[in-house]
């Protein structure tokens, strides 16, 4: 059997071979596992709620969130995770929650634009429930609006309206969303890990669903992880749930219907669009004030920013620096995190929100973002060919958890191609504290053309007292062949690491794309590194860890 037919179902792999990632979504099938690793766990214990589908008595796809009390959520094991909550009567789930039941669960932090999925089947615990995890994995953080969350004290909840269709006032409400989550299931019958249902989230600028004239949802798909669970199970079952929420009220809109997939929709409202989910609607629930908790988009960690240089780094990469439009000193950031940022381009609808690694010094008065230009990538062609020194950029402050480990451990910061950026700045932050930690800097692109900022990493590694360098070209070009730019031909492979001997307090961090990292990290598994010492960073379409 192999990694794919084993990871996911005949309905996930004709999406994937529809869409031409077959071979890819097989490569990283290993980052879909039957556990949940030691981070996942700790991010759900921390969540103060937790998106649900399931189906109900009729088998209808539903998606409802579950909140609680700090701690309400927990994960005794790897296998488990245990939930002190129940469901409102009027939930089209608070039925169903049943000892094997199937279940998807997506936990989202959207302040910090974190989110882990995982399915299993429920059973009972004392006066809660428990989840035996059957598949857990993590997501990229795209298309997610950053919002903060708040409780209030509950009050009187208004009675659910339910209805066979939408309402004008619905509709208005869905064509207002910046965001929506989406439920739909599968059953092979045989058990398998694949099998039971998924909950997804779904984001894009106000009006990226729209509400057609008779009344169906036309949800735009956009580059993703290339799993296709949610496509891979509506072209197997095409019931599906949606859940809107009213961040501002605690509101919840559900809505469960049949789903068709247009694979290249000749019309589209939404240029990005990759493929067409048209949803026609058989139930709505309007639950008002259903929740206690409340978000808030807009905070005071808004930025404007100038661009003060644009540097061409390698064949199709450009750096861009930022310092504060008005001449105050930029807040600091952790080594690896990332900047979030929104670009008002001519053509699209709204705001292009986009967010980039800083690739600069933490000590530096200016931030750096290098952005690879993709070629279907809106916001990557925008920068590259209109964006110039001097131009104003809005962003947010820098967030993200993929830092540098702290302590004296030895890191071992390894890349590829664009995956670089976050470990530059960990290599600036590492050469700066001039301590006696052992850094070994591995990186592999290409060829000499695509080989950026080679300079920069020679003065950093000439400056440390104990970094070591390890280049490799792919495919390099005869030009190269006498360089002293890269140390070694050919792919860079785990055992490339594991021959570094850094020791078992290393600590490995690795960006680069999907495929990529999914040998890494298997390889390094398989040689007995802990997956809590493997630190995983996607890019580009297809990131998934």
């Amino acid at each position: 059997m192999t990694i794919a037919s084993a990871t996911f179902h005949a309905g996930e792999i004709e999406a994937q071979r529809h869409a031409g990632v077959e071979a890819i979504a097989a490569s990283i099938g290993g980052f879909i596992r039957a556990e949940m690793p030691e981070q996942h766990r700790a991010f759900f214990a921390a969540l103060p709620f937790i998106v649900v589908a399931g189906g109900d008595e009729a088998g209808r796809p539903w998606v409802t969130i579950m909140e609680g009390p700090d701690g309400f959520l927990a994960s005794p094991d790897p296998r488990s995770l245990t939930v002190a909550a129940s469901l409102g009567a009027e939930d089209p789930l608070a039925g169903t929650f049943t000892e094997g039941a199937a279940i998807g669960i997506l936990g989202i932090e959207l302040g910090t634009r974190r989110r882990n999925r995982m399915n299993g089947v429920l059973r009972p615990d004392g006066g809660a429930f428990a989840v035996e995890v059957r598949q857990s994995f993590g997501n990229c953080p795209q298309y997610i609006r950053e919002r903060e969350w708040r409780r209030v004290e509950p009050g009187s909840v208004p009675e659910a309206r339910v209805s066979a269709g939408l309402d004008a006032d619905q509709e208005r409400r869905i064509a207002r969303a910046d965001t929506f989550f989406i439920g739909s299931g599968f059953t092979s019958g045989e058990g398998g890990r694949s099998d039971g249902y998924d909950a997804s989230h779904r984001g894009g600028e106000p009006g990226f669903v729209r509400v057609a004239e008779d009344g169906t949802l036309h949800i735009p798909d956009y580059a993703g992880n290339n799993f296709f669970n949610t496509i891979g199970n509506l072209a197997r079952d095409p019931r599906v749930g949606l859940l809107f929420v009213d961040f501002a009220t605690g509101g919840m809109l559900q809505i469960t219907g049949r789903a068709r997939i247009d694979w290249a929709p000749r019309e589209s409202h939404d240029a990005d669009a990759r493929r067409m989910i048209v949803v026609s609607v058989d139930k709505v629930v309007d639950r008002p004030s259903a929740l206690a908790l409340r978000w808030r988009e807009d905070g005071d960690d808004h930025l404007r920013l100038r661009v003060v240089d644009k540097v061409v780094e390698s064949r199709d990469v450009v750096s861009f620096h930022l310092a504060d439009a008005d001449a105050a000193a930029l807040q600091p950031f952790e080594a690896g995190q990332h900047l979030p940022i929104e670009l008002q381009i001519p053509g699209q609808p709204a705001r292009v929100r986009r967010s980039y690694s800083l690739s600069g010094s933490p000590f530096a008065e200016t931030y750096r973002i290098t952005v690879k230009r993709e070629e279907r990538g809106t916001a990557s062609r925008f920068l590259h060919d209109h964006v110039a020194v001097g131009d104003l950029i809005d962003a947010r402050l820098p967030s993200g958890d993929f830092v540098m480990p702290r302590g004296d451990g030895p890191l071992v910061l390894v890349s590829a191609g664009v995956g670089i950026t976050p470990m530059l700045a960990m290599l600036h932050a590492a050469v700066a504290e001039n301590s006696a930690r052992r850094i070994f800097f591995v990186h592999a692109t290409r060829d000499g053309a695509a080989h950026g900022f080679r300079s920069e990493v020679d003065g950093l590694v000439a400056g440390g007292r104990t970094v070591r360098r390890k280049i490799f070209y792919s495919l390099p070009r005869e030009e190269d062949l006498a360089s002293a730019a890269f140390d070694a031909a050919g792919r860079l492979t785990a055992a490339d690491l594991l021959a570094f001997e850094a020791g078992p307090d290393a600590h490995y961090m690795l960006c680069g794309p999907v495929g990529f990292l999914a040998d890494i990290g298997a390889g390094l598994e398989a040689g007995g590194v802990p997956q809590d010492r493997i630190h995983v960073e996607t890019f580009g379409p297809g990131a998934a860890a």
